[in-house]
């Protein structure tokens, strides 16, 4: 395997056995079934730029059958019903049935959205499975609570999951956010139809016929594939769905929840984008700090929502820090992500590509100074070299817009202040990290920053028992953690009289 990571050679393709694509269907009430147009479309190979398969494309119709579905499946089957436990006992096989199948599961991942094989293996597929076993344990711990009443009535409240949910999923991790949305939305008793995006729908059908084989009753998870302005805006704005919970970009979470208010005023959750900054400051561990920026913008390719892309450095290890970043970049592999030794594979597809690749040219356009990349890798597949730049102004694009690639934009600071005021100079507020040895400085920081999360000396640590989502345009609601199990429920206050109590 040739490294590439300085663009001097062509990202080599692995021989590995590749997965059999047994799944390209529509899957509705728990049988896989063809589009009723008939109509389909490719999928495609990232390392390649060549047809994997041809996938149904749902369309406004088939998502009616779908919701048609889960409506009957919420309002007169099983599941709703069901006690917490044994929702739970159900939810536990399917977690067993994804472990089993984790190297089919991971390679799908890969050949579909360009993830690396090995990571996939050792922590997407298997925090899927961990997903599912949380929020099962999580299903017969739904309680309400009795209200102390000012007057002589007894009252309590009762959680009661929301009904019909349309999740909207999006292509950069298509087995974590399949998993983040399905199992906390599965123990609360709710019924769904999921849209997972185009560019990566061969998992969330592979997880589908899991759930079937685990015993979820049918209709539970229906999965329309296909393109957002026809399936996912049925989504959106069908009359017959109670939440909408979408993860993508502010753009179209903007237009989902647009489509929620015009039809039935559906309750929406949004993760949406983000430009969040990575501060580093002077008493920092050089190689310590520099290896979280890299890992924090590199990692997935860059394909992250909450990627460090604005690196923020002290002055007084700015020029020891950029030398570090630069010499570690430089070791960063880029390949095929069947290699175990590579660390980027390609982007998800031509239009993310050739979107980086603009970018990187507006950066150079403006008079930022490039470090290191900033050049497609190979001439085959969608690789693009880790990218730093620095000298970047906080009103370059690059120092603005998400652009969801392998892109640093590198700027100094001098004081505390300074660095609190460019961490808020944003539209997005999904995360942020801080590199200091001063808890004073830790505590004042993380305090100041309007940001859904706030990374202490490490990054990307997320955790399932960790609420995750975004301020301002970043979205509200939150994925992860009982904060995800409490927006499938709805909160009802019963009354009634009280006689000749002694006490009220």
């Amino acid at each position: 395997m040739a490294d590439s990571s300085n663009g001097s050679s062509e990202p080599a393709l692995i021989k590995f056995k590749l997965p059999t694509i047994k799944f390209t269907k529509l899957f509705i009430n728990g049988e896989f079934v063809d589009s009723l147009s008939g109509k389909s479309f490719e999928t495609i190979d990232p390392r390649t730029g060549e047809l994997i398969a041809r996938v149904a494309e749902g369309d406004k119709e088939d998502v009616d059958l779908a919701v048609k579905a889960a409506r009957h499946a919420f309002d007169n089957g099983p599941w709703p019903r069901l006690s917490g436990f044994e929702r739970g006992r159900i939810m536990m096989k399917f977690a067993d049935l994804i472990d089993e199948h984790v190297e089919e599961l991971a390679a799908l991942d890969t050949i579909n959205a360009g993830k690396l094989f090995s990571f996939g293996k050792a922590v997407d597929i298997p925090l899927a499975a961990h997903d599912f076993r949380y929020y099962a344990g999580a299903a017969d711990k739904i309680h309400g609570e009795v209200l102390k009443m000012s007057r002589e009535l007894h009252g309590y409240t009762l959680r009661e999951p929301i009904g019909v949910v349309g999740h909207i999923i999006p292509w950069n991790y298509p087995s974590s956010m399949f998993s983040m949305k399905v199992a906390p939305s599965l123990a609360a008793g709710c019924t769904m139809v999921l849209k997972p995006a185009e560019q990566t729908p061969l998992s969330a059908l592979y997880y589908a016929h899991l759930a079937k084989l685990a015993g979820i009753p049918d209709g539970v998870l229906n999965v329309v594939t296909g393109f957002g302005p026809t399936a996912g805006a049925a989504v959106a704005s069908h009359m017959d769905i109670d939440e909408v919970s979408f993860t993508g970009s502010t753009e179209v979470g903007r237009v989902v929840m647009q489509a929620a208010a015009t039809s039935n005023l559906k309750a929406v959750s949004l993760e949406l984008g983000g430009k969040s900054p990575l501060i580093i400051f002077d008493d920092a561990d050089i190689d310590k700090a520099s290896q979280l920026a890299i890992i924090g913008i590199f990692h997935n390719k860059g394909e992250i929502c909450a990627a460090s892309s604005r690196v923020y450095v002290q002055e007084g290890i700015y020029d020891e820090l950029v030398k570090k970043l630069v010499e570690k970049a430089k070791a960063w592999k880029v390949g095929d992500p069947f290699d175990p030794t590579v660390r980027h594979g390609p982007q998800v597809d031509k239009t993310q590509f050739e979107k980086v690749l603009s970018y990187i040219e507006h950066g150079k356009r403006e008079g930022a100074s490039l470090l290191i990349g900033g050049k497609p890798s190979g001439d085959k597949g969608y690789y693009i070299e880790p990218t730093i730049f620095a000298d970047v102004k906080e009103d370059m694009l690059i120092a603005k817009d998400e652009i969801f690639g392998p892109v640093m934009s590198l700027m100094k600071f001098k004081t505390v202040e300074e660095a609190i005021k460019c961490a808020n100079n944003t539209r997005y507020g999904l995360a942020a990290g801080i590199v200091t040895q001063n808890l004073d400085v830790a505590n004042t920081v993380s305090r100041s920053i309007r940001a859904g999360t706030i990374w202490i000396n490490c990054y990307f640590a997320f955790d399932i028992d960790c609420p995750f989502g975004g301020y301002k345009m970043s979205g509200f609601g939150r994925d992860l953690g009982m904060e995800a199990l409490h927006k499938y429920l709805q909160v009802k206050s019963v009354v009634t009289p009280i006689y000749n109590s002694p006490w009220l």
